[in-house]
């Protein structure tokens, strides 16, 4: 192992001496280089500039099997790079003759990449756990009243926190039952409002009347003391924090966040109707390779559906 071993302390000597990275970083390479060591051994190689470039395309496929994730294996193949960049012009410098004869050509690791990522599927409420947290007591008061229309419209509209700090009243049209929205890119778009949600948004209109300076056009605004003394259009921040304050008070039992709401909204009307063209216009989405994702939720539904149906599906239990 010594002519493994030897290379990388000289190539983890010149991190330190010479580019003065940190200890944390040099170990961070140490980690990582030894696994292109094992990757090495395994391939029967005695030396790291006997590998070919064919060998180092299946070096993601041996990081893969170590259950690494894409980015940790980004972050290996990254550092393997440079250690072979390093011996590459270790080679041109050395005057070993010996050294010399085994000298690289190029490096076997350029060209070879990771496994795409796999996007994050995004965070949901289940139907139960919208309607437990949009249902707010309306008779709260002023706060319950207001923060109610926000999380009604939210999981009704799918609208995305900066459309709803944005709104003004006469976005809302509620003969209609339809709210204008301004969504990525300054592009509008115009959106149904459900049943509840408008009602939650009339009473809430209705409230706002003592609180709004009279050329106040937000229709979420903060409460302040006394007639007419609302402090102007709500911040993203604070409504934030009115959304995980609801959350907590509902007996959720988890973090929430606006745009979990609008995942929510997507995947419960894409489980219902399994029309993705209409849930990417009701989201305001240019592309709809970014709806589809939601088509993977709908999958992991339709499958626990099978699973618990079917009588093929179930497993049986095994006999003693």
């Amino acid at each position: 192992m010594s002519e493994l071993s030897e290379p990388i302390s000289a190539f983890l000597d010149h991190l330190q001496y010479e580019r003065r990275l940190s200890s944390h970083t040099v170990n961070a390479y140490r980690r990582d280089l030894s696994k292109v060591a094992a990757f090495v051994e395994k391939q029967g190689l005695n030396n790291f500039r006997q590998l070919t470039f064919v060998q180092a395309r299946a070096f993601p496929v041996f990081l893969h099997r170590s259950e690494l994730s894409s980015r940790s294996i980004q972050r290996v193949l990254s550092a393997a790079r440079q250690f072979y960049y390093y011996l590459l012009n270790e080679s041109r410098v050395s005057k070993d003759r010996l050294y010399a004869e085994r000298k690289l050509a190029n490096n076997p690791f350029i060209g070879v990449t990771a496994p795409k990522a796999e996007k994050p599927m995004p965070h949901t409420l289940s139907p139960d756990a919208a309607e437990s947290l949009v249902n707010i007591d309306p008779s709260g008061g002023d706060i319950a009243c207001r923060d109610r229309a926000i999380l009604e419209l939210f999981y009704s509209s799918g609208l995305r926190l900066s459309e709803l700090t944005g709104l003004d009243l006469t976005d809302i049209n509620r003969s209609e039952q339809l709210v204008r929205v301004t969504g990525k890119g300054s592009k509008d778009r115009v959106v149904p409002i459900g049943q509840k949600a408008l009602e939650a948004v009339a009473a809430w209109i209705e409230c706002r009347t003592r609180y709004a300076a009279d050329e106040e056009q937000a229709v979420f605004i903060g409460l302040g003391r006394g007639k007419k003394a609302g402090s102007g259009r709500l911040s993203g921040r604070a409504i934030q924090g009115r959304v995980q304050y609801w959350a907590r008070r509902q007996g959720l039992g988890r973090n929430v966040h606006p745009h979990m709401l609008r995942h929510s909204f997507a995947s419960h009307l894409l489980e219902s109707s399994g029309d993705i063209r209409a849930v990417q216009e009701l989201l305001g989405h240019a592309d709809i390779s970014t709806t589809q994702v939601y088509t993977h939720l709908d999958f992991q539904h339709l499958a626990k559906v099978y699973d618990r149906a079917h009588p093929r599906a179930r497993r049986r239990k095994r006999r003693s």
